[in-house]
């Protein structure tokens, strides 16, 4: 016998449709409607031990297959626990479809248990909010797939009734085409030529709309048709392959690599903004160039209200769409001095890859035998600094982080859905050893799951970012330090393997039996706090 379709059902069929294939959450008695209904329309609802963590798992998937991610949360709680995820995504421009549950109306008018305004919290925090209805399921499930994933992605919440979840609901199917990619409008267009016709120090700064476009293969054959080098945000790391003549690597949070990068772009005579989003970068990069001095085109997905810079060209489009219009200019030589090669020299020496110990030293190894394929994630701290000038990109989405809102504990789930996404692929996440206690128990998630992810750890017992800014402003140690734990014991109590390392050699065979292990690995490395200093 056909079972009637419910409203929960039209929202699982819409996201089916818009390629979800996980959902990550903690259920309460309000979303098991929401849970049933995913798991019927074909998309498998992980249990995971923390929403903010299960949140982190949704935007990992997302990073690999392009589909909204899914975050599910019961009501009160469970819908708080997401706060930081959701405020994550809005920043970082994840689309994720945030899906809560909330007693009826009519039932909270006199009951209270639990019950506040989920919309009024994630108002802020997300492109839109919605409440579900029965017979609207259908065209709110569309809206909110279309609003996460069009201009400049974000997302979009659903608190869902329990009555509503289980009506019975009419398909009444809504679906909007997508929109063709814009360009600019002629006479722009023509002054955009113009000036690259006539340019002689030209510089890209690649942002995260480069990924949203697609078009990172575009990007590279207009960079090197007109030999431009490039410099990217840490969240477009690997638009072009960091081993290129032309790249000039990742910026954003290190003093050290704008001592190098800064003076370049300032030198340039036209500056390209392509997809550049400055909600990744440091006030360092606030009003870097003059537009009345140096020319600038700026290529986004949402006009410029950030105001961290100002060009003379402002295109609100597509990124590939408006290079390829470009490509007509004529090509003139570009940087005949050999500039390009002397900041990748400067930025090589800022940055060695051969300390015998130390974070560098970790970083490097690792860059060094995992596959060029890996998917790397990183927590935020001093080591995230580190390894985003160091880590070396092959492809677009090699090296994931929270690069907006910076928050901890995100590296190990983020690397956990990758790996649910992309299980034949090597996922590996770097994470202070304060973020990965935050998360520490979503290794029974890894071990439940048969995830063989690497979680390698960088032990100092500080918040070493903090202490040194503690330091540099002469402020006696306080609130930074704790205590050593053994790591690699915490991961062999959770089912997977653990090793402690302490040196090159010992990290190598760590590496070596983790690739070929049935399950994941902890790696500790264990480091001085002051590691960091000079580094980043």
């Amino acid at each position: 016998m056909t079972q009637p379709t419910r409203a929960a059902d039209l929202v699982a069929k819409r996201l089916y449709e818009a390629g979800c294939r996980h959902a990550f959450g903690m259920p309460g008695g309000e979303v098991l409607t929401i849970i049933d209904a995913l798991e019927q329309a074909g998309i498998e609802f992980i249990l995971c031990k923390h929403e903010n963590a299960a949140g982190f798992m949704a935007e990992g998937v997302h990073h690999v297959n392009g589909a909204p991610g899914i975050l599910v949360a019961t009501v009160g709680p469970g819908a708080m626990n997401g706060v930081n995820v959701v405020a994550n995504a809005h920043q970082d421009r994840v689309p994720m479809i945030v899906l809560t549950g909330c007693v009826d109306a009519d039932e909270a008018l006199t009951y209270t248990h639990q019950v506040l305004d989920h919309r009024a919290v994630f108002d802020e925090i997300t492109k839109a909010t919605f409440t579900l209805t029965a017979e609207g399921a259908d065209i709110i499930a569309d809206k909110a797939v279309g609003i996460a994933t069009e201009g400049r992605e974000g997302p979009v919440h659903i608190d869902v009734p329990i009555s509503v979840a289980d009506a019975v609901a009419s398909p009444k199917p809504r679906r909007r085409a997508e929109a063709s990619p814009t360009v600019p409008a002629p006479d722009d267009l023509a002054t955009a030529t113009a000036w690259l016709s006539q340019t002689a120090r030209p510089v890209i700064v690649a942002g995260l709309d480069v990924l949203k476009d697609g078009s990172a293969a575009t990007l590279q054959a207009f960079a090197e048709a007109r030999g431009i080098p490039l410099v990217t945000t840490y969240k477009a790391k690997g638009v072009l392959p960091e081993d290129h003549p032309l790249c000039l690597g990742g910026a954003g949070l290190s003093p050290l690599a704008d001592t190098h990068l800064l003076p370049f772009v300032q030198a340039a005579d036209l500056v390209i903004c392509v997809g550049y989003d400055p909600i990744e970068m440091r006030p360092g990069w606030r009003e870097v160039w003059d537009p009345a001095e140096t020319r600038v085109i700026d290529i986004t997905a949402v006009p410029n209200d950030h105001y961290m810079h100002q060009a003379g060209l402002n295109f609100v489009a597509d990124t590939g769409a408006t290079l390829t219009a470009m490509d007509s200019a004529a090509r003139p030589d570009v940087w005949q001095g050999g500039e390009i090669a002397q900041v990748q020299d400067a930025l090589a020496q800022a940055f060695p890859r051969d300390e015998e110990w130390g974070p560098g030293a970790v970083i490097a190894l690792c860059n060094e035998m995992l596959p060029k394929d890996t998917i790397a994630t990183v927590d935020s701290g001093a080591h995230r600094i580190l390894l985003s000038q160091m880590w070396r990109c092959h492809q677009p989405k090699g090296l994931v982080q929270s690069t907006a809102l910076c928050t901890m504990g995100c590296a190990v789930p983020l690397a956990m859905g990758a790996k649910y996404a992309s299980p034949d692929r090597c996922v590996v996440s770097f994470s202070g050893d304060a973020g990965f206690l935050m998360v520490a128990g979503e290794l029974s998630t890894a071990a439940e799951h048969g995830l063989n992810t690497i979680f390698v750890v960088f032990v100092d017992a500080s918040l070493a970012l903090i202490e040194l800014k503690q330091r540099q402003r002469q402020m006696a140690n306080r609130g930074v330090d704790f205590a050593r734990h053994d790591f690699a014991a915490i991961g062999q109590a959770f089912g997977g393997f653990g090793h402690t390392v302490t040196n090159r050699d010992e990290l190598r065979a760590a590496l070596q039996e983790a690739q070929s292990a049935e399950t994941f690995t902890v790696i500790a490395a264990v480091i001085d706090k002051n590691s960091y200093d000079g580094r980043i």
